[in-house]
């Protein structure tokens, strides 16, 4: 049904893309080329804003642009469905996509099948951002989508029930957060995102990470997902569930379901982006746990986790119309002073390096210091060019293994031999 509804929703897309004649919104024939050229109205193509901070930001660049006016186009929450989509739209040739939020680990897919325009660099001051998000924008040597909103995997945890239990530190340890979740009677453990969707990715991705291993090596381009070191994260997750460390629920929790089940009072430990931060400290009865927790680097096997790299980078389409009013559209949004602003409205983590040191931002969101350590430290998902084969084999393989459909082992050699083929130049 889901993969019906899928192909539904994207059906439709293509029809409303069809209705548009396939011309810019200013009128006119699409640029040819890269050139950056014609102004006038423009669409950003982004997932769900679980923000709730995205129209502020662009009704502030419409105050200021009578003419060349932003409309959102907000697709599905889920990852999956949103690169569908956005693939769909270029596939098309429609211009009704002008500006696209992607997924940081998308960029060598758009780029390599000429979705997204080259954006000229020298307008981005690019030592200015953190250099891991840097990297996310580029591909062979060029810039084609600017660093936006960056994003690495965080540890929420109930500060005052570890308090009330004795615990003075949050865990650095698979081990240690096992340990504490035994001294904390009468709520679940410990959950991230395990529905079969791009999250799955993320979680696989840093389970594995922080076991010592790694699924595609970024200096070979060689999968390596057979070894021990993979085998011992993937099994953190499959034991995780098998014992109830992690609840039976959470295999159907994706951001915004594990969110909720968090804010509801229900668990420990929370694996969840920097969003969460804002929505989770409400003090307006929509959050139990407002003033009660705190965020931690990830644990691991040995010691510390490895987070994995997430967030979203700006691209112009190269079938968009009014180019030149797209880029400075993604001009205006990476900016400082816009992510400054989004910060404080929506505790999402910013690109700008400086922002995390400001004692301002410090004093309202104390875990800016963790979250900057936690960025610096994250890896990518495998930079692919095929990413999206790539990321459909890796949830395949988790999900069967966390649902006990098939032993770890195997589903990590008959992963290891499909990445192989996925990978090969």
């Amino acid at each position: 049904m889901r993969k019906a509804a899928r192909t539904a929703v994207a059906g439709l897309l293509l029809t409303m893309a069809a209705a548009c004649g396939g011309t810019p919104s200013g009128g006119g024939a699409t640029p040819s080329g890269g050139a950056m050229t014609g102004r006038g109205p423009i669409t950003l193509a982004t997932g769900k804003d679980t923000s709730r901070n995205l129209q502020n930001q662009v009704d502030a660049w419409n105050k200021g642009h009578p003419d060349e006016q932003a409309r959102i186009v907000e697709l599905p929450e889920s990852a999956d469905v949103q690169r569908d989509q956005m693939i769909q739209n270029a596939r098309a040739k429609s211009d009704a996509f002008t500006v696209l939020a992607l997924d940081v680990v998308w960029t060598s897919e758009f780029a390599a099948n000429r979705w997204i325009l080259p954006l000229p660099q020298e307008q981005f001051d690019l030592a200015a951002f953190l250099p891991p998000t840097v990297a996310t924008g580029q591909y062979r040597g060029r810039l084609y989508a600017a660093p936006w909103k960056t994003d690495a995997g965080l540890l929420y945890y109930r500060k005052d029930l570890l308090d009330k239990a004795g615990v003075k530190e949050p865990p650095k340890t698979w081990r240690e957060m096992e340990a504490d979740c035994a001294k904390v009677p009468g709520v679940s453990c410990f959950a991230g995102q395990y529905e079969k969707y791009e999250g799955l990715t993320c979680n696989f991705a840093e389970a594995v990470n922080s076991a010592g291993g790694t699924i595609v090596d970024p200096a070979t381009g060689r999968p390596d997902v057979a070894d021990l070191a993979a085998k011992r994260g993937l099994d953190f997750l499959v034991d995780g569930f098998r014992t109830g460390l992690i609840p039976k629920q959470a295999i159907t929790f994706k951001e915004e379901e594990g969110r909720r089940y968090f804010q509801e009072g229900r668990l420990l430990f929370h694996r969840q982006w920097p969003y969460q931060y804002a929505l989770a400290d409400r003090h307006d009865g929509s959050s139990k746990v407002a003033g009660r927790f705190a965020v931690a680097p990830l644990p691991g096997l040995n010691g510390p986790g490895v987070p994995t790299l997430g967030g979203h980078n700006l691209a112009v389409s190269a079938f968009a119309g009014n180019r030149a009013s797209a880029l400075d559209f993604v001009t205006f949004l990476s900016s400082e002073e816009r992510q400054r602003a989004n910060l404080l409205a929506s505790s999402e983590a910013p690109t700008r390096a400086a922002l995390y040191d400001e004692p301002e931002l410090q004093a309202k969101y104390p875990y800016l210091k963790v979250l900057k350590e936690s960025v610096l430290n994250a890896k990518p998902r495998p930079q692919v060019v095929r990413y999206g084969d790539v990321t459909a084999a890796i949830q395949e393989a988790a999900y069967a293994a966390i649902t006990g459909a098939r032993p770890s082992g195997q589903v990590l050699a008959d992963l290891q031999t499909k990445l192989q083929t996925l990978t090969r130049s």
